[in-house]
């Protein structure tokens, strides 16, 4: 486990404060609206964990210190946890929270592990790489895929893309998984015809100019309609601490109206807390992806768009409906939207 500490506080706290404030909501509010903190109940546990893994696009999540330090959270310790099933991890409480990808969480909740998603935080972490010759998601039919394994986030969101379009991602496509080599690497060996790239994989691959993308979410309807990554949170943490709950959501809140705001400073208390060592990258991925959109998007119709997918080709047996029901708690955020008169 990793506790930010030292020189990388001090920057982050430098940075946050010159930008949302440390000690109240409204400088992120549009509507003028304001919360104290010293209203508020402290938070039922002065310690969070969260997860990190090797993904810059849930930069929130990285820079996110002093402003839990700011709601009361004396200990935040960062938890490394394999990207590719983080709802595994989470519903055995290895971490308290993490912004995670909503297609595989909503697998983790069909498969009643005890996650609530409360937030979207983002939109664009993907964009689908093909080669040569392919130009487009209907092209997939016949060809091969690499991911990370089955039902992996790469593998769900491109069965999701495949049945948007009327394919049968288990008879249509072929999907690849090497436990000695990523996709990406598989990609440009020509090993697969096509590959899910997250963040930094898109700027590797523009620098080795092989194949070309087909999808991003960023920009390409429907995808970049819906969040991408979405917070969950340990079950039984959210129903025990439930200001807890509300205080962390608002730290991530302020950060990801920080990573809109201030891209260059957020990307470089990545890089001062060791979760990325490539200023560059960070910086083009925290200037490109809508950090923004939490005030916009609703993570209700993310959720039901993802889970009708899913149903549809089997990966899933509840319905959307029940998804829902069973596995998110709106409250946090609606509160903290009427504090804010978002």
């Amino acid at each position: 486990m990793a506790i930010m500490q030292g020189r990388r506080c001090f920057v982050t706290n430098a940075a946050i404060a010159g930008v949302a404030g440390l000690g109240a909501f409204d400088a992120i509010g549009r509507g003028g609206g304001r919360t104290s903190l010293a209203a508020e109940p402290p938070p039922e546990t002065a310690t969070i964990s969260l997860s990190k893994y090797p993904g810059i696009c849930i930069a929130p999540q990285y820079i996110v210190g002093d402003l839990l330090r700011a709601e009361g959270f004396t200990e935040i310790r960062y938890v490394p946890l394999p990207a590719a099933f983080q709802s595994d991890q989470l519903a055995r409480g290895e971490a308290d929270f993490s912004l995670h990808f909503a297609a595989p969480t909503i697998m983790a909740i069909d498969a009643g592990k005890p996650i609530t998603v409360i937030a979207g935080i983002h939109a664009g972490c993907f964009e689908l790489y093909a080669a040569e010759g392919i130009l487009g998601v209907a092209d997939l039919k016949g060809r091969t895929v690499g991911v990370q394994g089955l039902g992996s986030s790469s593998h769900v969101y491109v069965a999701s893309m495949a049945s948007y379009i009327g394919l049968d991602p288990g008879k249509d496509i072929r999907w690849v998984t090497d436990p000695a080599a990523k996709p990406m690497q598989l990609f440009l060996d020509g090993k697969v015809d096509a590959f899910l790239a997250t963040r930094p994989e898109p700027q590797i691959m523009r620098g080795h100019n092989v194949g070309r993308v087909i999808v991003d979410s960023t920009v390409d309807r429907p995808w970049s309609q819906y969040f991408c990554c979405t917070l969950m949170g340990n079950a039984d943490f959210v129903h025990k601490y439930p200001v807890a709950t509300k205080r962390v959501l608002r730290a991530l809140l302020k950060a990801a109206d920080l990573c809109a705001s201030e891209p260059a400073r957020a990307a470089r208390i990545m890089v001062d807390g060791g979760f990325t060592d490539r200023y560059d990258y960070a910086l083009q991925t925290l200037n490109k992806l809508p950090y923004g959109v939490w005030r916009e998007y609703d993570p209700e119709d993310t959720l039901r768009f993802y889970a009708l997918r899913l149903q549809e080709v089997g990966i899933i047996g509840s319905t959307p409906q029940q998804i829902i029901a069973s596995g998110t708690d709106w409250r946090f955020l609606n509160e903290l939207k009427r504090e804010l008169k978002v």
